[in-house]
């Protein structure tokens, strides 16, 4: 194990700990949920960090729906530029 992923899980498990201090839990516990937990979390920062900016470039609309979540979807106008995108090219 490489010195910064030791760095890594320390802090993890010392987090984690911290914010939730009636937490216990086996080896197979900690690993699949204290540590499935933090990643899926900064996972999804990071999804929405991409949404706002596909947003701000006007690539994806969002929309409020009855329930107060947003929905996001292709804008269908910027399909030319969201091709070249993909495609790895200027549009």
């Amino acid at each position: 194990m490489c010195v910064s992923d030791r760095a890594q899980i320390s802090r993890v498990l010392l987090s984690y700990l911290f914010e939730n201090t009636a937490a216990s839990d086996t080896l197979e516990g900690i690993v699949e949920w204290w540590f499935l937990d933090r990643q899926l979390r900064q996972e999804t920062a990071a999804v929405k960090q991409v949404l706002d900016d596909f947003v701000a470039a006007k690539l994806i609309l969002e929309s409020e729906a009855g329930d107060g979540r947003v929905h996001y979807r292709i804008n269908r106008r910027k399909q030319k530029q969201i091709r070249a995108l993909l495609e790895g090219r200027d549009a």
